[in-house]
Order: structure tokens, then C-alpha cells, then sequence
């Protein structure tokens, strides 16, 4: 099983933090701290669970999304919103739905993350067998 995570957020002790607390569950992180490069990751072969904030200067987590969906690469990733927007952006969110494995408000509740990414990697290991 291929346990990839890409963390986007704009604050440095949460690309850490998370960071470590996914490595030492085997999985290969990458942080961005925005959401150009997150696309940059993604053009560059990235393939996996995107843990993405919504409050990011410059291209936020709804136009990166939009982005992931435009340019076709929402096939290859996993979504996940980690935000400190307590309460969901209703409208947005609807619209944006299909593409969201999951909402977690900061701060995180790391066994909360864990489950949420693992259930993640599972998925994403049964789309690509299912597509091979």
C-alpha cells in the first residue's frame, strides 16, 4: 500500500507537527504552504491523501480544490479539508462535497486525523486496484 500525504497549510507548526505524526506511521509526507504548490506537487506526480487548509493567502483551499477538479487530477487524490473554520462553509462545502473525504477542524484531534487518513489510504488503494 502506497501511504502518500501531502499536508498544504500556510502555518509552519502544523506542517510539522502533522508531518511528524504521520511519519511515524509510515507514510511519506510532503508539506506545501500554499496552494500553488500543492498544484506544483501534483503536476509533478504527486499521488495521494491532500490534507488541505481552507485559509491560505494567495490560493485558498476552495480555488485549490477548483483547481485539483479543472485540471483532472482529482482521480489521483484524496481530499481532506484541516482548517481552523469552525463552522463549515455551507454553500461552498455543498458544491464542493464530492471532492472532500472528510472536514476536521483545527485544533486537530490527532486520533480524529489518524482514522480519517488511514480510512483515506484504504479508499485510495481500492480505487487503484479497482482501476488497474
Amino acid at each position: 500500500m502506497n501511504k502518500k500525504v501531502m499536508i498544504v497549510d500556510d502555518e509552519l507548526d502544523i506542517l510539522v507537527s502533522l508531518k511528524t505524526v504521520l511519519e511515524k506511521r509510515d507514510f511519506e509526507v510532503t508539506t506545501v504552504a500554499n496552494g500553488k504548490d500543492c498544484i506544483k506537487e501534483i503536476e509533478k506526480g504527486f499521488r495521494g491523501i491532500i490534507l488541505l487548509d481552507l485559509m491560505m493567502p494567495g490560493m485558498d483551499g476552495w480555488d485549490t480544490i477548483n483547481e485539483i477538479v479543472n485540471s483532472g487530477y482529482i482521480n489521483d487524490v484524496a481530499i481532506e479539508i484541516v482548517t481552523g473554520m469552525g463552522i463549515k462553509d455551507m454553500q461552498t462545502l455543498g458544491v464542493m462535497e464530492p471532492y472532500i473525504h472528510d472536514y476536521i477542524t483545527k485544533p486537530v484531534d490527532i486520533k480524529q486525523l489518524i482514522n480519517s487518513v488511514e480510512k483515506c489510504n484504504l479508499f485510495l488503494d481500492a480505487k487503484k486496484r479497482k482501476c488497474s
